[in-house]
């Protein structure tokens, strides 16, 4: 048994962490400056529920507990005052504690990445196993919803040992210091990297994979000259040289199909051409490690979601449909908006929010060459101020500057708004908006996005 704390334990990835340690019997506290942030309870009250003491992050834990590793993450700053409190005690970077975690698992571990839908896959899988009653161990980037509980808050879920499904983060390349059974790679994509670099990132990820690899298309072009010769590999997309390919998908009276060559047409839990892929990558996993094929797609038509992937928040009082989604990325968004577009017979209203200034800058033009090929002259894109986390920033491109150089290239620039407070936004959607309409949150890292779109449910017109 070890003594944890974890600096900036609100995390997505360093609370699941902290959630699997705790329920392995470890002792575990931490710190996080957001805590006091209603929109954060459903991170902390169930850590709290778990055993998990939460301080402030101002170096008073160590009044109260001297632990026997401070775990850090990428994104807490060295000047961080739970360090200069803790001076003395080792640090262990959450890649080398998970790292560690997945060597100890006793059974069979599933690493699943990719720029787009690892956190989606993730849940999936690891639902799919349950519906099968294999009972998997599951650490995941998002809220898996079956998995929520008043001790959990659905990002870690305890299984019986047998396999262990995880989300495995290539943003600071810390998936190359995992050595998975198993892994899946979804996509390339623009967020953290070019497509270039990511290539070499998923390549030599894969290249230490010990059983077997799920592997999308197009990754696979970027990464065979990687692959070891042993390596099982099975590809997946759209090309009739796929192992697994998508052949038809449809949505017929708002319920989406797939079909799959060779298979049986399926009911998709959730529209989108990006969720009947994702649906085959884990299809894909499931028969490659010996799960029978019928049982396989049946399990797929069983898939209660991820807290902030196309959740429903109900309707306006006029019966305008209300959404919120995770998408913070070029392809994400293309991706939600494509399935936001499948429901809405009206118009689309797409609100966006910046996970933060650098990524921002990094993905503002691939972003715009999506949204001026993709939305309707009625749609409208509404963008909000980057989110600003702490840390270091140079706060450019402020949302106001991209907008200044949207407009000047885009196609209709009409669409493209500027969001002056959530407020002002809210009073402007609900004067306009109409019974066949939808709105769309779109952004990461920011909890209290879904609480905005909360705010909309039978919400009257103003």
């Amino acid at each position: 048994m070890a003594n944890y704390h974890f600096i900036g334990i609100g995390g997505i990835g360093m609370s699941a962490l902290a959630a699997m340690c705790r329920a392995q019997g470890d002792v575990v506290t931490g710190s996080d400056r957001g805590y006091a942030q209603r929109a954060n309870n459903r991170i902390f009250a169930p850590l709290e529920a778990a055993g998990v003491r939460i301080f402030p992050q101002d170096g008073s834990f160590i009044k109260e507990t001297h632990p026997d590793f401070l775990v850090w993450s990428t994104a807490i700053e060295e000047d961080n005052p739970d360090f200069a409190a803790g001076k003395d005690i080792p640090w262990l970077h959450r890649s080398e504690l998970l790292r560690n975690m997945i060597g100890a698992f006793p059974g069979v571990s599933i690493a699943v990445t990719g720029s787009c839908g690892k956190s989606s896959v993730t849940a999936y899988l690891a639902e799919s196993l349950d519906y099968l009653n294999l009972k998997p161990d599951c650490l995941n980037g998002a809220l898996v919803k079956r998995f929520i509980a008043a001790d959990n808050a659905g990002n870690y879920r305890r299984g019986e040992g047998k396999f262990l499904v995880f989300e495995s983060d290539e943003s600071d390349k810390s998936l190359l210091g995992y050595q998975a059974d198993y892994a899946i790679v979804l996509n390339l994509g623009c967020d953290h990297y070019d497509t270039a670099e990511l290539g070499r990132v998923f390549g030599t990820f894969l290249s230490r994979t010990r059983r077997g690899a799920v592997v999308e298309e197009h990754v696979f072009e970027a990464v065979k000259n990687f692959l070891p010769p042993e390596l099982p590999v099975k590809v997946f997309g759209y090309g009739a040289n796929c192992d697994y390919r998508l052949e038809a998908y449809e949505v017929r009276e708002h319920l989406p199909f797939a079909k799959f060559a060779g298979m049986p047409e399926i009911a998709l839990p959730q529209s989108g051409h990006h969720t009947a892929l994702n649906a085959l990558s884990v299809l894909a996993m499931l028969e490659m490690i010996g799960v029978e094929r019928h049982a396989a797609l049946k399990s797929l038509e069983f898939f209660d979601g991820v807290w902030r992937r196309s959740d429903s928040h109900g309707k306006t009082a006029c019966g305008a449909r209300i959404f919120d989604d995770y998408a913070h990325n070029p392809e994400k968004i293309r991706a939600c908006l494509e399935a936001m577009r499948e429901i809405t017979p009206g118009r689309l209203f797409a609100v966006y929010q910046p996970h933060g200034y650098g990524p921002f800058g990094f993905m503002r033009d691939t972003l715009l060459e999506y949204l001026d090929q993709d939305l309707r002259k009625s749609d409208r894109f509404y963008l909000c101020e980057p989110y600003y986390a702490g840390g270091t920033s140079s706060f450019r491109p402020t949302a106001r500057e991209v907008l200044a150089d949207w407009t000047s290239r885009a196609k209709n620039p009409e669409r493209f708004i500027e969001v002056a407070s959530r407020d002002t936004l809210r009073k402007e959607l609900l004067a306009n908006l109409k019974s066949d309409d939808t709105v769309v949150i779109m952004g990461a890292r920011d909890n209290s996005l879904s609480d905005f779109a909360e705010s909309f449910r039978d919400a009257p017109n103003l």
